[in-house]
């Protein structure tokens, strides 16, 4: 997965931010999104969104032939009001949500033993049942990978214990994950144009 540049993930944000005021707002799907090339390009992602630091929807989707910059505005949508474990975003709880975006590399096969805590994300899959989570979401936690291993079978309705099962897949994917408030700090630590240091 190519790393993207800063500029591209202001971008991001900025149709994130959209999707989500034009779907709490006005129920709406966003339809015009920047020309850039390093946004056009495949690739899966999520959207999550807090509330004063608590979860308030997280909606993903992993790669297909749709453009990055689609999925994140679908998925920004999506965790707005679609997320089953909340009620929908109201208006009045926008000036208070903070925009997080996790780019997603295609997942791939990995053995327990070599699951890398803030490193990989995991999906736990067994026939129909399926369960995803970010990387971010181990090292928030603080989990081992065997602990990583079993909330992942939770998530997809499975017992804590079958990851174990042979006729369980897991898969590891990583992802390049960043905020508003990323570059919020950013801009409040850089110094105005004129300003010395020195007296």
């Amino acid at each position: 997965m190519s790393s993207l540049a800063d500029r591209e993930k202001q971008l991001l944000l900025e149709v994130a931010r959209r999707a989500l005021v034009l779907a709490v707002e006005r129920r709406e799907s966003l339809v015009d999104f920047p020309a850039h090339e390093g946004l056009d390009r495949p690739a899966g992602a999520f959207v999550t969104l807090r509330r004063r630091r608590e979860l308030r929807g997280c909606i993903g989707q992993f790669a297909s032939s749709d453009p990055l910059v689609q999925v994140v505005a679908y998925c920004a949508k999506a965790a707005a009001l679609d997320d089953p474990r909340f009620s929908p975003l109201r208006p009045a709880e926008l000036a208070n949500i903070e925009i997080e975006i996790s780019v997603l590399s295609p997942p791939a096969e990995i053995s327990a033993d070599r699951i890398e805590i803030g490193t990989h994300g995991l999906i736990v899959s067994r026939g129909w049942q399926r369960g995803v989570l970010l990387p971010q979401v181990a090292v928030e936690l603080r989990l081992t990978p065997a602990r990583f291993l079993e909330e992942t079978c939770v998530k997809a309705g499975l017992a804590r214990g079958d990851w174990m099962d042979p006729a369980t897949r897991i898969q590891a994917f990583t992802a390049e994950v960043f905020s508003e408030s990323d570059f919020r700090a950013e801009s409040q630590a850089r110094p105005e144009p004129g300003y010395s240091s020195s007296t």
